[in-house]
Order: structure tokens, then sequence, then C-alpha cells
């Protein structure tokens, strides 16, 4: 493959990735959304974080402290 040819196609992946950026900064206008008021869903979700952590956590330990007894045994 030649030089050229390289070149072109970087080119043209190029222009494939940069043509939505520029397009939707060349437009000015932002679309807007009116508020009514906030979402219901919102809170605190630190404990289910910490429920995941001591979840896996527990697994960890469990899976470490597994007894192999079907190791291999060298004769």
């Amino acid at each position: 493959m030649s030089i050229l040819k390289k070149t072109m196609i970087s080119f043209a992946a190029l222009s494939m990735v940069t043509a939505p950026v520029v397009a939707s900064a060349a437009s000015g206008a932002r679309a807007a959304s009116v508020v009514d008021g906030q979402s219901e869903l919102e809170g605190n979700s630190s404990w289910i974080i910490g429920l995941v952590g001591l979840l896996v956590g527990i697994g960890a330990i469990i899976l470490v402290a597994d007894k192999d007894e079907d190791s291999p045994v060298s004769p």
C-alpha cells in the first residue's frame, strides 16, 4: 500500500470522526428543556455501594478460605 493511499485513508477516517463534533459546535443554539420539578429518584445511594462492597468482600473470603480437597497430589 502506497504512502499516498495510507494518507488518504487516514484523512477520511479523521473527517468521519471530526465532522459530527464540528457540526454540533457550529450550531450556536442549544436545546433547552423546561423542568417542572425535581426528580423524585434522587437520594443517598451510598448504602448500596457499601452493600455491594460487603458482598464482594464476603465472596472473596469464601473463595480464598474454600478447602481444595480435590487438589492434585504428586506420587
